[in-house]
């Protein structure tokens, strides 16, 4: 059914598909937003991972041998085209001003996100068929596991070839999970600095050693997502929904920082002590980000419904 309708696509839909590639590089930009949420309330989770998945040993013995036409038979070029340029696009226009909104004016950017993973915790909660007790039990799991895990302070690791291999591999993983960040990850393991001065120098061994683990990594792990949303799709959504509910730490509007080290500032969350102008809009942002969430999912089950 997928290639039926990855057939049937017109110029306008996968100019509407690259639309959410662009919210997903946009979420990516802002430390401890993850891109994976935004595909998951976009409504184009299920489809990526089955794509990702389509880079498999027969893919790649072809493309290496120079088959591009059995290569890119039936395979979603055209869809992961689309998102890739999405993201591309949203990371060359939007990191600067966003970068730069973060530092002037970090509560409304906050609050915005806070608004947006709010909404999405709702629009995701809904796609459990079935709240029993074990899946209740792994949402409040995931959600603590992911609550502790971005409080964390940095490990500092050597930057060794298997590590910096490793650390690839774990951050696309935690990249293409709603709720969590890869860059955030890369600051846990001690290794976004580093692979942030390796891009800007052009070390090309740091980055190819990162991106081998990245590839191998999404690879991987994107095929056993997969195999377990098809498996037990009630308690993985659950699961990823409790890491979105979790991840709601890091983007908590108020915040103080106390530096540890030369390369990480440590972000402790509070409670504004006065309503005052600066609350009053926080809030407003929030209701933006809920709303434009809700509205998101409203116009993509329209579109659903439409296409049926």
């Amino acid at each position: 059914m997928e290639r039926k309708i990855s057939e049937n696509r017109t110029l306008r839909d996968y100019f509407w598909i690259g639309a959410r590639g662009f919210t997903m590089g946009a979420a990516d930009v802002v430390p401890g937003v993850s891109g994976g949420t935004m595909a998951f309330i976009m409504g184009v989770y299920d489809e990526l991972l089955d794509s990702i998945n389509a880079l498999d040993v027969h893919f790649i013995r072809r493309a290496l041998t120079f088959k591009w036409r059995e290569a890119l038979d039936g395979f979603p070029w055209k869809f992961l085209l689309s998102i890739a340029v999405g993201i591309l696009t949203a990371i060359l226009t939007l990191a600067n001003a966003l970068h730069w909104a973060l530092e002037n004016h970090p509560v409304y950017i906050w609050a915005f996100f806070f608004g947006l993973i709010v909404a999405s915790i709702v629009v995701v909660r809904r796609r459990v068929g079935n709240w029993n007790l074990v899946n209740i039990l792994a949402a409040a799991v995931a959600a603590v596991g992911a609550f502790v895990l971005v409080g964390l302070s940095p490990s500092e690791t050597p930057h060794t070839p298997i590590l910096l291999f490793l650390s690839g591999a774990v951050a696309i993983c935690a990249m293409i999970l709603p709720g969590i960040s890869g860059a955030f990850i890369l600051v846990l393991l001690g290794k976004y600095s580093h692979v942030l001065a390796a891009v800007k120098s052009f070390d090309i061994i740091t980055v190819m050693l990162v991106g081998l683990g990245a590839v191998v990594g999404l690879l991987s792990f994107a095929r056993f997502l997969r195999w377990m949303l098809k498996k037990n799709h009630d308690l993985v959504v659950a699961i990823l929904t409790g890491f979105m509910a979790g991840s709601l730490r890091k983007v908590w509007p108020w915040k103080t920082f106390e530096s540890v080290s030369e390369t990480f500032v440590r972000e402790t969350n509070y409670l504004p002590a006065a309503f005052d102008v600066e609350v009053i809009f926080a809030l407003v942002f929030v209701v933006i980000g809920t709303l434009l969430v809700l509205a998101v999912e409203h116009f993509a089950n329209r579109r659903a419904t439409a296409a049926q």
